[in-house]
């Protein structure tokens, strides 16, 4: 499982027009990728990390300030480019594994009581961010 994190002052996410998840405060913006042999046991692990990731200001995490997260899921994170120019997906999880195990880090992150907006899965969509910083970083497990 892989995330890009991106601490932000703002971020949204748009389908057909309509926005479907939405943070107006900071907080984190989590591009969610999951690789074909990821398993459910990485759930719990991936959603204590985004929500201990101590990258917000003072090196606060939303544990601790409450702040948002966007989730949002992202096969293209495991777009293999070492050869040619044209991405290869074969380490991506397809849909019927991925989607619940991303749903999963997403259910896990309320369970611990984060305040968390989500992308709707498998759909095209439009994110918008304004990243704070800019404070990025990449979390694998």
């Amino acid at each position: 499982m892989r995330a890009v994190v991106a601490r932000v002052t703002q971020a949204s996410v748009t389908v057909d027009d309509l926005v479907v998840g939405e943070i107006t405060e900071p907080g984190l913006l989590v591009l969610l990728g999951v690789r074909v042999d990821d398993d459910a046991a990485m759930v719990p692990v991936m959603a204590r990390k985004l929500h201990e990731l101590r990258i917000l200001t003072g090196e606060e995490s939303c544990a601790t300030t409450g702040a948002p997260l966007l989730v949002v899921s992202q096969f293209t994170l495991y777009g293999e480019t070492r050869k040619g120019r044209r991405p290869s997906w074969t380490a991506a999880a397809r849909p019927e594994h991925a989607e619940p195990l991303i749903e999963g880090v997403v259910r896990e992150l309320r369970q611990k009581g984060a305040r968390v907006e989500t992308g709707r899965f498998g759909a095209m969509m439009s994110v918008r961010s304004v990243n704070d910083g800019p404070f990025t970083v990449l979390v694998e497990l």
